[in-house]
């Protein structure tokens, strides 16, 4: 399995990649006050990673599917699972500086047009304000975000090496299982040897005792009745 430990965190790198990439675009959109083609230009940006991340995620799915072991399975379908919620939460993310942008640049335009230049540098100031705190509160929700995918994912590399460790204490004792397993069974045909040759001895011990009763026989025949 150690080839696909490999593919597995390549792949979780990846995704973390992506996922951070996608934190810091969203972050540009929330920050960006126009022009128009420059938020457009960001939201490709976005789109292509959101794509990116997409891929990755149903590659480490496929990955679980191609598990051997039920356990391992279900670790990388849990892992999919988190990386799919996050992937919503940057989605949700993203829409909300999307809003937070266009109204910002709508409400400069507004004021270009009706109040002047003057006018339009201070309400951009108070505008730029509450952008400030809107991009404020969201950038704390993506660093909350991004905490608890750090802990999803130290919490998954524990599990896996928690397997991985019990994985090669039963291949241990599998393999002294077999080792018992092989003195046992000489164990039987040393018995079964020394059976046949206790049976062996007994035969033996028989014959010689009915040769040496036939012996003391013969003698008193001979001794006793000499005519016979």
């Amino acid at each position: 399995m150690a080839s696909s430990d490999v593919h597995v965190r390549i792949c979780e790198q990846e995704i973390l990649k992506d996922d951070l990439e996608i934190k810091a675009l969203v972050q540009d959109i929330i920050e960006c006050t126009g022009p128009q083609n420059k938020l457009t230009e960001l939201n490709s940006k976005v789109k292509e990673r959101f794509h990116n991340l997409r891929l990755r995620i149903q590659d480490l799915e496929q990955m679980g599917m191609e598990q051997d072991k039920e356990s391992d399975k279900q670790v990388l379908f849990s892992q999919v699972e988190g990386h799919r919620k996050q992937m919503r939460s940057n989605q949700t993310a993203w829409r909300k500086a999307n809003l937070a942008s266009k109204l910002s640049i709508d409400n400069l335009e507004k004021e270009a047009l009706l109040y002047g230049a003057d006018s339009t540098v201070r309400q951009r100031k108070m505008t730029k304000e509450g952008l400030a705190q809107t991009s404020s509160d969201i950038t704390e929700s993506l660093m909350s975000i991004s905490r608890m995918m750090a802990q999803q994912v130290q919490q998954s590399e524990e599990t896996m090496t928690s397997l991985a460790t019990s994985s090669r204490t039963v291949q241990e004792t599998n393999e002294e299982f077999k080792a018992m397993t092989g003195t046992i069974q000489l164990g039987r045909k040393l018995i079964t040897k020394y059976n046949r040759r206790e049976l062996t001895d007994k035969l033996l011990i028989f014959l010689a005792i009915a040769l040496f009763l036939g012996t003391v026989l013969y003698i008193l025949k001979k001794r006793l009745f000499p005519f016979l």
